[in-house]
């Protein structure tokens, strides 16, 4: 979508995420979580959920390729004993040696950019350091509206086919991520966690139906779409987007 990695974007959606992700599954963590490493942190909204539902000390490693994002994840995680450190770099070159007194692994909205063999090594790494993961958002391509438009499934095949694309898993990931640590001997608990928009979220929503639709055009530019989109933004649909939040601990 338009935008995902930008500093506002990711301001944008963080309220929906913290309203949609699993909490119960916070509760099924190992105890003595104190050192988190989060993949793709972006902004640090993952560390800004998690870390008041954790007890203290902590110490979160924020791992992104954005000094700017990291930059902003490091110095917006301001919690008593709390402490956090940023680290530069692509997530999908992790092993196991660099999980070295990491207690616990997190991301959000990352698997659907990997591909099988990101992936395969993501959970490699995490099943020979034994350490747990929580990784929550992943898209799962279950879009639905209120009030439904006939041309929504097209966009929506579309969309998917784009998140597909260089070989990625798109909504495919959670599954296959799931199976992945099944097959590495991980006991894996997963949650719905969809996003909820509408009239009520009116920036958010309006801004990802653009990037939706124009992920879709991209995918397939033959689609007449504009009618549809202004559509959709002159009476904003209420939406639920399908995501997965996926907990995978090692006995």
């Amino acid at each position: 979508m338009t935008g995902e990695f930008s500093e506002s974007w990711l301001g944008l959606r963080e309220p929906a995420d913290a309203q949609a992700r699993a909490a119960d599954l916070v509760a099924l963590l190992p105890a003595g979580v104190h050192v988190i490493r989060d993949l793709g942190c972006g902004t640090g909204s993952m560390s800004r959920w998690l870390a008041p539902r954790l007890g203290t000390p902590q110490h979160w490693i924020m791992a992104d390729r954005d000094p700017a994002l990291l930059l902003h994840a490091t110095s917006h995680l301001r919690l008593p004993g709390v402490t956090a450190e940023g680290a530069l770099g692509d997530v999908t070159t992790l092993t196991a040696a660099d999980l070295a007194g990491t207690d616990l692994v997190t991301c959000s909205a990352l698997l659907d950019l990997l591909t099988e063999p990101q992936i395969d090594a993501l959970v490699a790494a995490l099943a020979e350091a034994r350490v747990p993961a929580l990784f929550t958002l992943s898209v799962v391509g279950e879009v639905t509206f209120d009030p439904a438009l006939p041309q929504d499934a097209t966009v929506a095949a579309a969309f998917d086919e784009h998140q597909r694309r260089g070989a990625k898993l798109g909504p495919d990931a959670p599954a296959y991520t799931a199976a992945a640590f099944e097959k590495a001997g991980a006991t894996v608990v997963t949650r719905p966690s969809p996003w909820r928009l509408g009239p009520d979220r009116p920036e958010l929503t309006a801004e990802w139906l653009r990037g939706w639709v124009g992920a879709a055009l991209e995918q397939q530019p033959s689609l007449d779409l504009d009618g549809y989109l202004a559509d959709r933004l002159a009476r904003l649909p209420r939406a639920s987007v399908g995501h997965v939040d996926l907990l995978a601990t090692f006995g």
